[in-house]
């Protein structure tokens, strides 16, 4: 239907995921409880919380949801951020060997069976790789070209804060 209405293709893969659960079930309209972005940003949180939090799960499996999951969600992706707002891009050149690498690696762990969540250990691999800052702030914004989780802009916005903070 899509496609005849677009008038190309849409799309080459189709998968579906579990259903969002909560503890005390499947989350779902018809229960009264169900989650939107407004709902999320109502809540203080970024929606970008929220797809970090799924991409921490494999699509195969059930994701339980509850506050205090997207708690320690929220916690590790802004852990995340500042560890990658440290690094420093004037740090070297990019090491080519060691992008090359890293982004097999990447398009390994991610090409079995889409596992998001070894996507997302990519990242912290990239973070403790022994190379310079440049090279490891190229790999985390190649692997985010596939997670979209806007890590090297929210790093660069934490930067630009603190700066800031430093000249008041």
């Amino acid at each position: 239907q899509s496609e005849s209405y677009l008038g190309h293709p849409w799309c080459r893969q189709w998968f579906h995921v579990h259903h969002l659960n909560t503890n005390s079930g499947k989350m779902s309209k018809s229960s009264g409880e169900f989650l939107t972005v407004s709902l999320l940003e109502e809540k203080g949180y970024d929606p970008l919380v929220y797809r970090f939090f799924c991409l921490q799960s494999h699509y195969r499996k059930g994701l339980v949801f509850s506050w205090e999951n997207l708690d320690n969600a929220k916690a590790a992706f802004d852990k995340l951020i500042a560890r990658i707002a440290a690094l420093d891009p004037a740090d070297g050149a990019v090491d080519e060997a060691v992008l090359v690498e890293y982004k097999e690696k990447f398009l390994q762990q991610m090409g079995n069976d889409l596992n998001t969540s070894m996507g997302i250990t990519a990242v912290y691999d990239a973070l403790k790789a022994k190379t310079n800052d440049a090279t490891r702030l190229a790999l985390i914004g190649d692997f985010d070209t596939v997670l979209s989780l806007s890590l090297l802009e929210k790093a660069d916005a934490k930067r630009a804060e603190a700066a800031k903070a430093q000249t008041t």
